[in-house]
């Protein structure tokens, strides 16, 4: 029987970042989060999109931000949705193994919209519209809206439980640390307060770049 891993043991296995987030695009993210997490809300009862669907492309966000935290946590949740090691380790590595054709290019867009820091391109939103329609597409976009707001923030509590276990990430700091989850966490109600405005004034609760150039 495969050793089961700790969360301290997750966290300490990275020495280093893999991607650092500011401040302000934690704040960002945190004020897209609600709105995205009531339509993922949703779907679990509509089952519009297979919830085991939404893991896949949120382990494909985590794979791609290095959140150690978030990939022990996903990693338990998609256990009990009755996923293998080998399919949770090869989306968590960026491997495309177990990557179904039907689901390529919503795992595709996961991809890029954590490479973009949360800005992805308007016509790779597009494409995932005309391949599933807008109601799914929505969702697929709030998949990847919640996973990179918790990575966000699992990124500097993975780092600060490796300071504690004696072994800090390489390029961290502990104000860094520290101040990521105590001042984010203070910011979190004004940014769903913030979230909801916009949703009251009727703001989308999408965010692209619209240019057409990949730099």
């Amino acid at each position: 029987m495969e050793k089961k891993v700790t969360l301290s043991e997750s966290v300490t296995q990275r020495e280093e970042f893999k991607r650092k987030f500011s401040l302000w695009e934690l704040y960002r993210s945190l004020v897209y989060a609600p709105r995205a997490a009531s339509k993922l809300f949703g779907n679990r009862k509509s089952k519009l999109v297979d919830p085991h669907f939404v893991e896949r492309l949120q382990l494909a966000v985590t794979e791609v931000n290095g959140c150690a935290a978030c990939s022990y946590q996903h990693t338990q949740m998609a256990l009990q949705q009755g996923m293998s090691n080998e399919e949770i380790n090869s989306f968590l590595s960026g491997a495309g193994d177990f990557t179904k054709p039907e689901e390529a290019k919503a795992i595709m867009f996961a991809q890029h919209f954590a490479d973009s820091r949360a800005f992805p391109k308007k016509y790779a939103y597009e494409a995932i519209v005309e391949e599933y329609g807008e109601k799914e597409a929505l969702i697929i976009l709030s998949a990847a809206q919640t996973m990179i707001a918790g990575n966000m923030y699992g990124i500097p509590f993975s780092a600060f439980l490796s300071r504690l276990h004696g072994k800090p990430y390489k390029g961290s700091s502990l104000f860094y640390e520290l101040g990521m989850l105590i001042v984010g966490f203070i910011l979190l109600p004004i940014a769903i307060i913030h979230g909801f405005l916009r949703g009251l004034i009727g703001l989308s609760n999408k965010r692209f770049d619209k240019s057409m150039a990949d730099e």
